[in-house]
This record gives structure tokens, C-alpha cells and sequence, in this order.
């Protein structure tokens, strides 16, 4: 999984990205590879980089070494032209607390060079309407509960067409309906292609949402792919039920992975955990039948991106029930 692609098919790509804060490396030689259309969840426990590889990705921050591109254009060098395509809600929202919902959002939209002011008002409008504010457009952000601050943090990246949203910690304070709304509005968004990357910590939301992932820790990266790729390296389990027990472990060991359980199972069932992530379920099947093994039951259980983050970091997440 090192999440192979060419630079055009890629959204973000980053190449040895590198920033340290005095002694401490917070990103150690970052290689990011997102694609183009792609829901991009971006995992790590507090502390493994996330942000700061957010920040430095849209120039936020310098980096101390290593490149960016987005789009294809070097990072931070094309800043001007990248940016108006980018819409970004990073380390949570922040808004003038005397002013509403809908002038706070006329304000920064005053402040973007880019923006049109003869659609000022219809894209306000439509940004609170598709996060669920428009009741609310008219109080003041001092009434706004966090989650509602929150999305009021998504419309205002959304008040322009975006080819890029990124998104950290986006259900930060969400209750249950909210969180679906941005569900709902993460997968619009991705249907009409966008690319969305979004940084979070919650498993339950990334599974939902997300095409492809990337896991950090300490400021590594130790795993990018597809959701299915991550779950299956190194975790998916194969039961096999037959009365030609022996047999099969004979193939299974010729296929290169290893039987557990004792030599003779008196309930015929053959298990061994799936190690060769190249080997696909079918063509370890196929190989059975080939050598005359008679199947009665063939289950392959994958592994959960729970397990397979703790297996790469050896630490516990936070995921919502």
C-alpha cells in the first residue's frame, strides 16, 4: 500500500515532506498520495502530525524540507492560483460572536479578491442551507452551539466552487443528525467531484465516508490505500470446512500461508490467517478444487480499520458508538 499513482491522477502529493519545531520532527518524511475524486480520511492519535502536515500543505507553515503539490503545482510557490480552488476548515472555526451566521459569512466572503460580490447573497444563502443553518442564519455566532459553529466552519469553505475541501475534524461537537449531515454533504460533494480530505480520529466516521486512508503515528507514515486495502494487509482470516483436512493444509502451505490449529481437526475445519495480501480468496479456492479438496464452508474474515490501526501503531482510538 504505498499509494502508487502518476502525479496527474493525484489531488495532493507530497515527497519527503519534512517539518521540525527545534528538536522535534512533527512530519518525518511524509509521502502523501491523494487521488483525484477520492473522500481522503487522514488517521493518526493526537500528536502524529496531522495538522501540522495540513498547515504546511496550504502554506500555513513552512515546511523545514521535502515538496507539496497540489494539482500538480508546487506548494507554496503557487499559492495564488491554488488556493481559490481550495476550501479548508482547519483546527476548528472562529467568527466574529456579535455578528450572525449569515453576516459573518458575507464579511469573509467580502474579504476573498475572488469572490463575486453579484452572488454574494445567493451563495450565502446556499452554503447555510446545505448545512442545515438556514434557521439559524440570522442569530448571533455567541448563541451558536459548537456543532452549529462547526458547520457554520464547512459552509463558509463552501461558498465558492471548491475542486479541494479539506476538512479537520469536521464532526468535532456534532450531535448524531449533524454528523449526518456532513455524512450527506461529504458524499455530495465527493459525487461531484471533489476531492475530500479529512483529518480525523473517529474510525466510525472515516469508515462511513472515506475511499482511502492514511495512518500516522509519531509523525510517520506507517499505511495509505483503500479502506479495503488497509483492512485486509495482515488481518483477514480464512476458515475453511472439509472433510480433506490434510489435504488442504498441503495446499494452503504450498500457497504460502500457514494452517493453525492441530494437524488432525476432528471438525474438519482448516483456519490460517491471510499474510500474503496478494493472494486473493479466490485464487486460494481455485487452488483447493484444483487439487481435489472438497469445500463445505469457505469464510474470510477481514479485519476492521480498528484493528488494523492498532496492529501499526499499538495504540487505542477514540470511536464513536
Amino acid at each position: 500500500m504505498n499509494g502508487s499513482g502518476t502525479s496527474a491522477a493525484l489531488a495532493i502529493e507530497t515527497s519527503g515532506l519534512t517539518k521540525r519545531f527545534g528538536r522535534q520532527t512533527a512530519v518525518d518524511s511524509l509521502d502523501l498520495a491523494v487521488p483525484h475524486g477520492s473522500v481522503f480520511g487522514f488517521l493518526g492519535p493526537n500528536g502524529s502530525g496531522k495538522t501540522t502536515t495540513i498547515r504546511v500543505m496550504l502554506g500555513l507553515a513552512g515546511a523545514t524540507s521535502g515538496s507539496v503539490r497540489i494539482f500538480g503545482q508546487e506548494m507554496p510557490g503557487h499559492l495564488r492560483s491554488v488556493l481559490p480552488q481550495v476550501g479548508a476548515l482547519i483546527e476548528g472555526p472562529a467568527f466574529y460572536p456579535f455578528l450572525s451566521g449569515a453576516s459573518n459569512l458575507h464579511r469573509l466572503d467580502t474579504a476573498d479578491r475572488h469572490a463575486p460580490a453579484a452572488t454574494r447573497r445567493r451563495r450565502v444563502g446556499e452554503a447555510l442551507e446545505r448545512v442545515g443553518l438556514t434557521h439559524a442564519a440570522n442569530k448571533k455566532v455567541r448563541a451558536y452551539s459548537l456543532g452549529m459553529k462547526q458547520r457554520l466552519g464547512i459552509a463558509n469553505a463552501l461558498l465558492m466552487p471548491r475542486q479541494l475541501l479539506v476538512l479537520d475534524e469536521p464532526t468535532n461537537g456534532l450531535d448524531p443528525q449533524g454528523t449526518r449531515e456532513v455524512r450527506s454533504l461529504v458524499r455530495s460533494l465527493a459525487g461531484g467531484g471533489t476531492t475530500v480530505f479529512v483529518s480525523s480520529h473517529l474510525l466510525s466516521e472515516v469508515e462511513q465516508i472515506c475511499s482511502h486512508a492514511a495512518v500516522m503515528r509519531a509523525g510517520k507514515l506507517v499505511a495509505q490505500g483503500t479502506l479495503d486495502e488497509l483492512r485486509r494487509v495482515g488481518l483477514t482470516h480464512l476458515s475453511i470446512q472439509t472433510p480433506d483436512a490434510e489435504a488442504a493444509r498441503a495446499v494452503l502451505r504450498r500457497l504460502g500461508l500457514e494452517p493453525e490449529g492441530p494437524e488432525a481437526a476432528l471438525d474438519g475445519q482448516v483456519s490460517t490467517p491471510m499474510n500474503r495480501p496478494e493472494l486473493l480468496p479466490e485464487d486460494i479456492a481455485a487452488a483447493l478444487v484444483a487439487d481435489g479438496v472438497r469445500l463445505r464452508g469457505f469464510v474470510v474474515e477481514a479485519g476492521s480499520l480498528e484493528d488494523r490501526y492498532v496492529e501499526l501503531t499499538g495504540e487505542g482510538f477514540d470511536v464513536v458508538q
